[in-house]
């Protein structure tokens, strides 16, 4: 009988004991161990990071990094963290949020719009995925990478085409760059490379005559026809005389790319620069600006018309008056001219 009730205590002990531990396992894997109150929180792990870096991560978002710990080296996670973008839901349990950790790396989309150097994009892009405006520059410079695609120092930013696009957050400056120039490859399709043909342009000549007209005009539906003026003036030999390029070139000169210029006085136009296009004919060397995709269709599409002048419009501010004679435009002009002067713009 003793000895029953010995066997019995042990019994009751190891039951106790037993429901002791699965509570303990329970509580710790399959319990809520989330400590945000939003309906989803997004973490971002870096490449080479270890478990202690994920956790520093994790802390302000669970309520015990310990029981974390603990199962993520049961799984054997915390040997094989992997980088990228992961979403967590309110609630998770740190079983779900290691399975979200190990195999679930959410894409992002990244944006870019007008930049006009690579240096401002490689700052751009860094901001939203892994790599830093120094990998990112250093790669978009690459000189064996701009041989090999036919591309300079100046033409590099024709590579680049504003727009949204999907990455996964911890892609390296090669793959940003790369897909790049995939998505250029895609862009430039059959019917636009043969515009380009027709216009006897090279890619990178529409590219830099559109950054021209993206700077011209913010108006989409009159892009086309600033793109007329242009083609127009390149067809009879005519000079582009196109203040946005006489800008750039004064900011390349001082190496001030941050000053603003909201007036050309006649003695810029004497600036000796490939970019001043009142000094040298034709397209510049490269692009002054990133051009929207609707700046670069006016150029491939560009409304046919006898227009060879404009100036903006005082009357309908954002628009510009056109006119088919040097005459017609010395009279747009000095209406221009006398607006300006009221506003006291000396630069």
């Amino acid at each position: 009988m003793y000895i029953k009730k010995i066997l019995l205590i042990i019994v009751l002990l190891g039951a106790v004991g037993m429901g002791a531990f699965a509570w303990y396992v329970y509580n710790t894997a399959f319990s809520g161990n989330t400590a945000f109150n939003n309906k989803e929180a997004h973490v971002f792990i870096p490449t080479n990071a270890t478990i202690d870096d994920v956790v520093a991560e994790l802390e302000p978002l669970l309520r015990d990094t310990e029981s974390f710990y603990a199962v993520a080296d049961q799984k054997k996670y915390s040997g094989n963290v992997k980088p990228g973008h992961f979403i967590l839901t309110k609630g998770m349990t740190n079983n779900d949020i290691v399975n979200v950790l190990r195999s679930t790396n959410i894409p992002i989309n990244i944006k870019f719009n007008n930049q006009e150097r690579l240096e401002d994009l490689a700052g751009h892009i860094s901001k939203q995925i892994e790599a830093d405006s120094i990998s990112l520059l250093k790669s978009m410079r690459d000189p064996q990478f701009l041989k090999e695609e036919g591309l300079s120092e100046e033409t590099a930013l024709c590579l680049y085409i504003p727009n949204t696009y999907e990455f996964y957050w911890n892609s390296s400056a090669e793959t940003f760059r790369n897909r790049m120039k995939t998505e250029y490859e895609r862009f430039w399709n059959e019917s636009r490379t043969q515009k380009a043909k027709n216009l006897n342009l090279s890619k990178e000549q529409v590219m830099a005559l559109a950054a021209i007209v993206q700077k011209e005009t913010a108006k989409v539906d009159e892009r086309s026809r600033v793109a007329g003026v242009y083609v127009n003036r390149l067809k009879v030999g005519m000079l582009l005389q196109a203040d946005p390029t006489v800008i750039y070139a004064l900011k390349k000169e001082s190496d001030d790319y941050n000053q603003i210029i909201k007036r050309v006085l006649y003695a810029d136009l004497e600036l000796d620069s490939p970019y001043n296009t009142y000094k040298y004919a034709g397209v510049p060397p490269g692009p002054i600006t990133m051009p929207d995709i609707s700046s670069i269709d006016a150029v491939l599409n560009p409304e046919k018309h006898d227009y060879y002048y404009f100036v903006a419009d005082v009357t309908n501010f954002g628009y510009h008056k056109f006119a088919k004679t040097l005459a017609q435009h010395n009279v747009n002009k000095v209406e221009y001219v006398r607006w300006v002067n009221s506003q006291g713009l000396n630069r």
